[in-house]
């Protein structure tokens, strides 16, 4: 659904953008993750087709932004972070206006607009004016005018900015939705934990330019050199980790109060093996489990400990 080759945004001599490669499926949701100025923000207007390239290629549906900028609109709906809305019009004739800009028949929009407001749960302020609307109320009414038009791909610059706990839950549940209508979803936030947990893929720019992609478990493949293991113990601490020295892909093994942290270098298989025999050999083992590296740890690492916008 989308391709980008090569891009490149300079002002003057600052690179803003710099030989940016990435390629995402259609129906997928991507995570887009950096520090402040790192790029993302450019990257997803050079995408909507607000800014223009310096160089480089950025293909939507098989279509050449840089070359068919007002036909690529009908493809694209984008969220920015900071957005204007209209308080002195009621929720329906806001989305009434958006759907006219988009030529929309007349006779088509109630229809629409009543969809897209029952998506976002929203149907029972169809007769409010904006600005009486709560901030969380407002992101998704702003979303729902991203998708007045049908579009087949998303771009989200943290749509989840400044909302409560509550309503990210809607929103992130709101994005599931999209994604089985088979939407294609770009989307950056500062509020890494929840990417993981949502997309089907993440991608961690840097000063321009790419520096890991891929899903969340490829990703701390490619960070981490080994996995790690963690069991608690009722007792027998000492022979639990004795049985532990006695396979060849655990090392550097660290005790704690009936708890022991390894290296663990295999595959689900092996680990399973290891279960079995801490079990047979009479070790009451309470919890024995993968410890997941987070994409905080990995953002950390990658941006040399770049502050997440």
């Amino acid at each position: 659904m989308l391709k980008i080759k090569d891009l490149v945004k300079t002002y003057g001599k600052f690179v803003a953008v710099n030989n940016l490669n990435l390629e995402i499926p259609q129906g997928e949701i991507y995570g887009f993750v950096g520090p402040n100025g790192a790029g993302k923000t450019t990257t997803m207007k050079i995408i909507s087709g607000l800014l223009t390239a310096t160089s480089g290629e950025v293909m939507v549906d098989n279509v050449d932004v840089t070359r068919n900028s007002r036909k690529i609109k009908e493809s694209i709906g984008y969220m920015p972070d900071f957005f204007g809305v209209y308080d002195d019009l009621k929720v329906t004739e806001y989305l009434d206006f958006y759907a006219s800009i988009y030529k929309i028949k007349e006779k088509e929009r109630k229809k629409i607009t009543d969809d897209l407001l029952e998506l976002v749960d929203l149907s029972n302020k169809r007769e409010s004016y904006v600005d009486s609307l709560s901030r969380g109320m407002k992101q998704r009414l702003c979303l729902a005018r991203s998708l007045i038009h049908n579009p087949k791909l998303l771009i989200l610059d943290e749509p989840a900015s400044g909302l409560d706990p509550r309503a990210r839950v809607e929103m992130k549940e709101i994005l599931r939705n999209l994604k089985d209508m088979g939407k294609t979803i770009l989307i950056s936030s500062h509020i890494l934990s929840e990417l993981a947990e949502l997309c089907t893929h993440i991608g961690i720019i840097d000063n321009g330019k790419m520096v890991i992609s891929g899903s969340v478990s490829e990703i701390m493949q490619q960070v981490y050199s080994s996995r790690v293991i963690k069991l608690k113990v009722n007792d027998k601490l000492e022979q639990a980790e004795m049985v532990l020295k006695e396979f060849p892909n655990i090392d550097k093994i660290t005790l704690g109060e009936n708890t022991i942290q390894a290296g663990f270098e295999g595959s689900d298989q092996d680990m399973s093996r290891i279960l079995a025999t801490l079990v047979t050999r009479g070790i009451p083992v309470v919890t024995f489990s993968q410890l997941d590296g987070n994409l905080e740890d990995v953002f950390m690492k990658v941006t040399r400990g770049g502050e997440v916008q």
